[in-house]
């Protein structure tokens, strides 16, 4: 799932080469996408795109009057295209969900890979009308103490469950908060609440610049892999932890997984991994 990194890289990329374009078509290939009917999407066409933002992991692009709120949920992500496709779009085939196409020629696709399409578009005139926007907390890299240990202390969780909660604290999810609890060595089912809260947000702070610097100037079709190459636990289970070279362990989930390092996050100890335990036995 794209996360705060991805997406203000995504920011970057489109506010320098689509703002100041103009819409001249969207075509729909995923009907589950659009979340919204009125006003219908076709109101965007002609308009002048003013503004590309972001809250949380939600990408905005605005106009006068208008705000397209892009969710890319699981296996979502931008597809740029310097000279976008014009052959009609096949309803339901394959990972498009919505085409832009703008004035100067080029476009872009919001895509989902998958059968399951969770990804989304809203067109609305205040991006506040989009639950997941209203409700979302203070952002990962602006987040202040205060706050921070506010909603570390509030909660009964496992600080994984509440760096990835979006109503607490918005942009984080299973990639950094893998990466920003190996950082800070603790364990991803540490107590929420008996954590060092401003110590970890330093953490918070620390892995999203860095993740987000090295991304910043990319395209969109080589953001993801080089989000790859800078993690160091996330994804690589059975291989060893760049910092004290034990093996990095996994606990999984129905339909996800975290990893962790045994070495500098739990004493050594493997994780209790009921799945894996079952499958075991």
């Amino acid at each position: 799932m794209p996360e705060l990194p991805e997406v203000d890289a995504l920011v970057r990329f489109l506010r320098e080469n689509v703002v100041g374009d103009f819409i001249t078509r969207a075509d729909v290939g995923e009907l589950s996408i659009l979340k919204t009917a009125d006003p219908p999407l076709e109101a965007i066409s002609g308009l002048e795109i003013s503004g590309v933002s972001r809250v949380g992991k939600t990408l905005i692009v605005e106009f006068a009057g208008l705000e397209l709120v892009c969710r890319f949920a699981r296996a979502g992500w931008l597809v740029w295209h310097e000279v976008v496709p014009t052959g009609p779009v096949r309803m339901g085939k394959g990972p498009l969900g919505l085409r832009i196409h703008l004035a100067s020629g080029a476009g872009f696709d919001l895509s989902e890979a998958g059968t399951k399409k969770n990804a989304s578009a809203s067109l609305v005139t205040d991006r506040a009308e989009v639950a997941a926007v209203d409700n979302a907390g203070p952002d990962a890299l602006s987040v202040d103490a205060d706050q921070f240990t506010a909603a570390l202390a509030g909660s009964t969780s496992r600080i994984k469950t509440v760096l990835e909660d979006q109503a607490l604290i918005s942009g984080i999810g299973n990639a950094y908060s893998d990466e920003i609890l190996h950082t800070a060595k603790i364990s991803p089912f540490a107590s929420a609440k008996g954590v060092d809260a401003p110590a970890l947000l330093e953490t918070v702070h620390e892995v999203l610049a860095q993740a987000r610097d090295m991304l910043i100037d990319l395209p969109p079709a080589k953001i993801k892999a080089a989000k790859k190459r800078g993690l160091r636990v996330h994804g690589r289970t059975g291989k060893s932890c760049p910092v004290c070279g034990s093996t990095i362990a996994e606990v999984s989930y129905a339909e996800t997984s975290l990893q962790y390092c045994p070495g500098c996050q739990t004493g050594g100890k493997k994780l209790s991994d009921r799945r894996m335990d079952r499958l075991l036995k």
